[in-house]
């Protein structure tokens, strides 16, 4: 066992039969949970118009912070694509400086606007078979074309409620530079300077979020960023983003190497048979956060249904690299990735409809980890 730092990523999952305020009280006691256990980190998500809660990461991680005492708290990820580099500097400026070295800002692209995007949903005949490869235990997707297979239209819709109208997000790249010059205390609009408060020097440094072999790999290896890759959200994609940066790290003030974390999806029980219970409505809920078809709340195992032929799709990738059984199992897959990653830290998250289940699920974890204190 590799037993490099165990962190939590939370989404505040709703689950039927609850509500919101049920779903935040409960990301407050994992937290509280994590912390007496041995995690590092505590970091939220950003989601919206789904059936999760935390979709304020800034507003959510104060209360954690508060609520806690020695566990880093921090986002993973704010989206650049609904907000300014001023609103992030300036909100996390905030929370720095009441929970001093604790707060970890995590950025990432988010989603754009698309408009030569057309939908397409094709039948199951006109898909190509997905392919898949594993290295040592584990499953790696091969890239395919999400995108062709969501309901493109109800998703773009929910993206213009997040933006102004007609508005076009800023290349990420300048939104990047734009936060690192506020926490540097160099920046200026149209030649006049222009100071972030509080946020500026306030010790901050980003951790750039990917899935892809593409701009934010890259943008965190330039800037000598830590960089987190999500195998849970993108697992055919992940390694390659990792890889780029790698390749285009250049050492800086905030790391003198590269550091990698990267994320899996778990649910650990007694045994195998009761995770697989668990994580029996993962399908569906995953489902309806690709599509944007709605707040749908995770469902308790006796009410799960199966994914449809035709939805199958666009959920294969995470049903087949989500890690899901006894402890044992589990914890051989995550070292498993590590090793085949060289990843410097890993961040699980784990989703079920009783929050009883994803207490034990992260204890089990942690002690099998060898973090419980």
């Amino acid at each position: 066992m590799t037993n490099v730092p165990l962190s939590i990523l939370d989404l505040s999952p709703i689950s039927a039969g609850s509500d919101a305020t049920t779903a935040l009280r409960n990301t407050i006691d994992l937290a509280q949970h994590a912390e007496r256990w041995g995690y590092r980190r505590f970091w939220v998500a950003e989601h919206h118009f789904v059936g999760v809660a935390s979709s304020a990461p800034a507003v959510l991680i104060g209360q954690i912070a508060a609520a806690t005492n020695t566990i880093r708290v921090g986002a993973a990820a704010v989206q650049l694509g609904h907000t300014t580099p001023a609103a992030v500097v300036e909100s996390f400026g905030m929370l720095e400086a009441f929970y001093p070295g604790r707060i970890d800002l995590g950025l990432g692209r988010g989603q754009r606007r698309d408009t030569g995007f057309k939908p397409k949903h094709p039948s199951s005949k006109d898909r190509p078979p997905r392919q898949w490869r594993e290295i040592d235990g584990v499953v790696i997707p091969l890239p395919f074309d999400l995108k062709g297979l969501l309901d493109t239209e109800r998703v773009l819709a929910t993206m213009e409620i997040l933006q102004q109208p007609q508005a076009v997000a800023p290349d990420f790249a300048d939104q990047l530079g734009d936060i690192l010059a506020m926490l540097e205390g160099t920046y200026k609009a149209s030649g006049f300077e222009v100071h972030a408060v509080p946020g500026e020097r306030s010790g901050l440094s980003p951790w750039i979020f990917g899935s892809t072999r593409g701009q934010s790999g890259r943008l965190a290896g330039a800037h000598g960023l830590p960089f987190v890759a999500s195998y849970h959200i993108t697992p055919a994609t992940a390694l390659e983003a990792i890889e780029a940066y790698r390749d285009t790290f250049v050492p800086s003030a905030t790391l003198k190497e590269p550091y990698v974390v990267v994320s899996a999806d778990v649910v650990v029980a007694e045994d195998s048979a009761t995770a697989q219970e668990l994580a029996s409505g993962y399908g569906q809920w995953v489902y309806s956060i690709r599509t944007g078809v709605g707040a749908v709340p995770y469902p308790a195992p006796a009410d799960a249904k199966p994914v449809t032929e035709q939805q199958l799709p666009v959920v294969k990738d995470r049903l087949e690299t989500q890690f899901v059984g006894d402890v044992e199992e589990v914890a051989e897959r995550l070292d498993a990735l590590q090793r085949l990653s060289g990843a410097d830290e890993l961040v699980v998250t784990s989703v079920t409809h009783d929050h009883r289940a994803r207490l034990r699920s992260h204890e089990l974890l942690a002690t099998r980890w060898g973090i419980r204190r």
